[in-house]
């Protein structure tokens, strides 16, 4: 991969990674309810579903996928469901200030699967990332290689953005003290989750 195309697979990176999504809405709710100490491991989950994501396409699998019209329905509304669940999840989240470790249930683990499935079972991002990562890559040179620069690419831009997330709101919305403030913040959050899992189901490959 020659330094130009991997400056502008950079580039793409940042938009991709800025473009807001179920990820970006994980990221804020955690680190609204849990601080980013604790949410990090839910950034740590995303990114574990992005390295999954390169590597079905980088194994055609992404192809499969997108040929399979009953595997694409299949994962899709696997994946409406399992947003429209955290939005369920989220709405009826406790209406009290920022939880600390001892307070919450929510453990490491917990929270980075909870975070990986969403990646994993979102067909439109892999659909997504067959579109565009095959744009950067020299079909004449070795492949994996090439993969594995676009996959850390992404995870060092992915990182950096979902860490920012993540921060803005453990440190803006920790100020909240209002039970019906905190409320109506974790049904806006949840609300958004329900939002992400409809747009998801009128999602078809083209």
């Amino acid at each position: 991969m020659s330094l130009d195309t991997w400056l502008a697979f950079f580039v793409a990176s940042w938009l991709i990674s800025l473009s807001p999504g179920p990820g970006a809405v994980s990221c804020m709710a955690a680190g609204q309810r849990f601080g980013f100490r604790r949410a990090v491991w839910n950034i740590f989950g995303l990114q574990l579903g992005v390295v999954l994501l390169v590597g079905i396409c980088a194994a055609g699998l992404g192809a499969i996928l997108a040929a399979s019209h009953t595997l694409f329905v299949a994962i899709k509304w696997i994946g409406v469901a399992y947003l429209i669940w955290l939005g369920i999840q989220q709405w009826r989240a406790p209406a009290s200030p920022m939880l600390t470790a001892e307070q919450t249930e929510a453990r490491p683990l917990a929270l980075m699967l909870k975070a990986f499935l969403i990646n994993a079972s979102n067909p439109k991002g892999i659909v997504f990332m067959l579109a565009v990562l095959p744009q950067f890559i020299d079909p004449k040179a070795a492949q994996w290689p090439q993969y594995a620069i676009c996959a850390a690419t992404l995870l060092f831009t992915d990182a950096v953005v979902m860490s920012g997330y993540t921060l803005l709101a453990s440190r803006v919305l920790r100020a909240l003290r209002d039970p019906a403030h905190i409320r109506w913040l974790n049904r806006g959050f949840g609300s958004l989750f329900v939002g992400a899992g409809v747009l998801l189901a009128t999602f078809r490959r083209h």
